[in-house]
């Protein structure tokens, strides 16, 4: 299966609660970690919702 790599840029702190939680959801607890989730439509709906807090690294 094909992976994508995800890292935190930008604090939840101040964010609704389903930020935060899609956040937790996805793996990242700091700024800056990288997490490798597996690419499906889910997980591009979690980085769609958090899209200002996360980028997605090559």
């Amino acid at each position: 299966m094909a992976t994508i790599k995800i890292q935190q840029v930008k604090s939840r702190i101040g964010q609704p609660i389903d930020q935060k939680r899609t956040l937790l959801a996805l793996g990242l607890h700091k700024i800056s970690q990288v997490v490798e989730v597996e690419d499906n439509a889910s997980i591009r709906g979690m980085i769609r919702k958090v899209h200002h807090l996360v980028k997605v690294v090559d």
